[in-house]
């Protein structure tokens, strides 16, 4: 498998990750309680309206959720115990369409214990558009949805 690529490093949880590869999801940054991704739409990833099918802007900012909740570099104290989702809302606001590339940017709101409460914006921007750091707006394109996760620290199996 193709690990995606961080700055020479990768994430734990990638190595693994065939549903991210498939997507062709692409790694912008990652520290602690952030990511940013980014992908490119393809015909497989709409639906019969000819746009962006809800669930692969799900599963596309679900990755961005599981980046941002999970130590890029574990240490001893991480070897035990896993972040997953707890629950999760998605509101989509516009669409999306084939050859578009959208990036998520996921944010930690807060940490409690083993609880936590993210959230993650979707952007849509046309092929060739600037990519990189934000654009002067603020944004990587429109806003196409938002999703706000919630984490719990669990036990490894």
């Amino acid at each position: 498998m193709t690990e995606a690529a961080l700055s020479g490093t990768t994430h734990p949880i990638l190595e693994n990750d065939y549903a991210s590869e498939w997507m062709g999801i692409e790694v912008l940054a990652v520290t602690d309680g952030h990511a940013t991704i980014r992908m490119t739409l393809r015909q497989e990833m709409l639906n019969g309206f000819g746009m962006a099918h809800g669930g692969m802007i799900f599963a596309f900012a679900d990755t961005a959720f599981a980046l941002a909740c999970n130590p890029v570099h574990p240490g001893p104290a991480d070897a035990d115990s896993i972040t997953v989702a707890s629950g999760v809302d998605i509101n989509f606001l516009k669409p999306a369409y084939r050859g578009q590339v959208i990036t998520a940017v996921a944010d930690r709101r807060s940490s409690a214990g083993r609880s936590g409460l993210y959230d993650i914006q979707i952007f849509a921007a046309d092929a060739g558009a600037p990519s990189g750091p934000p654009l002067s707006s603020g944004t990587f394109g429109e806003l196409i949805a938002e999703f706000r996760g919630r984490s719990r620290t669990i036990p490894k199996k």
